[in-house]
């Protein structure tokens, strides 16, 4: 169902609100051709009618020749902004950056981050946006989980397909989003709402069973019939099944980087105003999976880099594959159990 622009001033005045956005701070709204028309016409609007001082900075797609698709986490690490010092300082010098292109996992976003700006990306088509507006119960929600796993050393995770894995954490900081920017430095991604921290080093061991309607993303694909990755010392060394397993073995092999096996992100998804079926209902290129990515009681795990927590691997390579039915143990506590958020976990610490 399509938006009124006017849902979408709606929408952004309250994102902007709960970012803590004031009169006369800056705001550069960072934008490239494929950005949707609509959210880039009314971020615009709002954030003027808040009377921040607008910036809008364009810049053109590049890595067109290595990605083996459109998807904008297809080819990750090199940006439009590298070897761009000059776009680079104006975002460094503004107080929030609307990124509406995808700098993810690059170094130039670390770089604007240390500096203290805020960054807000929103690249999802904006009839997900209007449904999946931040509300400060989300916040609080994923904060009182991530004290949990901020303090945890182990999470075991098991599932009916066959899914049997220990990871070893605490080794990198835990990740809390939820969906707007609040302070200093923050980083968030409208729309989200799950908790995660990064496996450490060499400590993932055991099998996980991507089972039939489970989801690969980039590829935004549901399974069709199951994939066994045997996990040891931090790496898949082996992707065994059918079609889909020969799929996603070619998919990475395609980077020809080791470092793409490497396990990454670890955690569970608690966005309830975000859908498993989701992706069923739209085009692939509409989306870049964030329902997939977020909806509550998934147990997501990636593959790749892990750099963006201060971790040394760039590779350009990396799945986001959120699983069901999984019960998560975070040290003692089970935290989801057969994909259901365990509420008690959380209100009890």
């Amino acid at each position: 169902m399509s938006v009124s622009d006017f849902q979408m001033i709606q929408a952004w005045d309250e994102v902007l609100r709960l970012s803590k956005v004031k009169a006369g701070q800056t705001i550069s709204v960072l934008c490239a051709p494929h950005t949707h028309p609509q959210t880039l016409r009314t971020a615009t609007i709002a954030a003027q009618a808040a009377g921040a001082i607008v910036t809008k900075i364009e810049l053109q797609p590049i890595n067109a020749e290595k990605a083996t698709s459109r998807d904008l986490m297809n080819y990750l690490g090199e940006t439009p902004l590298t070897n761009n010092p000059v776009a680079l300082a104006a975002l460094k010098s503004s107080d929030l950056v609307l990124d509406l292109m995808l700098l993810l996992f690059s170094p130039e976003q670390m770089e604007i981050l240390d500096s203290g700006t805020k960054i807000l990306l929103a690249v999802e088509p904006p009839e997900i946006l209007v449904r999946t507006v931040p509300i400060e119960a989300d916040r609080k929600r994923v904060l009182e989980a991530s004290k949990l796993l901020r303090r945890a050393k182990q999470m075991h995770v098991t599932s009916p397909a066959g899914t049997d894995v220990t990871f070893q954490i605490g080794e990198f900081p835990t990740i809390s989003e939820y969906g707007f920017c609040d302070e200093p430095g923050r980083w968030d991604h409208w729309p989200s709402g799950f908790v995660f921290t990064f496996a450490n080093e060499g400590g993932s061991d055991g099998t996980i069973v991507i089972d039939r309607g489970d989801i690969l993303l980039p590829q935004k694909n549901y399974v069709s019939d199951k994939i066994t990755l045997n996990v040891r010392d931090g790496f898949v060394r082996d992707i065994e099944g059918g079609v889909d397993a020969a799929l996603m073995r070619e998919f990475m092999e395609g980077y020809k980087d080791p470092e793409a096996y490497a396990m990454a992100h670890i955690g569970w998804g608690m966005q309830p105003r975000c859908y498993w079926h989701t992706l069923s209902l739209l085009d692939r290129e509409q989306t870049v999976g964030m329902d997939a990515r977020a909806f509550e009681g998934n147990f997501l795990f990636s593959l790749g880099p892990n750099n963006e927590v201060g971790g040394p691997r760039t590779t350009a390579c990396h799945l986001d594959i959120p699983l069901r039915n999984c019960t998560v143990k975070v040290d003692d506590t089970v935290v989801v159990r057969d994909g259901k958020v365990i509420e008690e976990a959380f209100n009890e610490r």
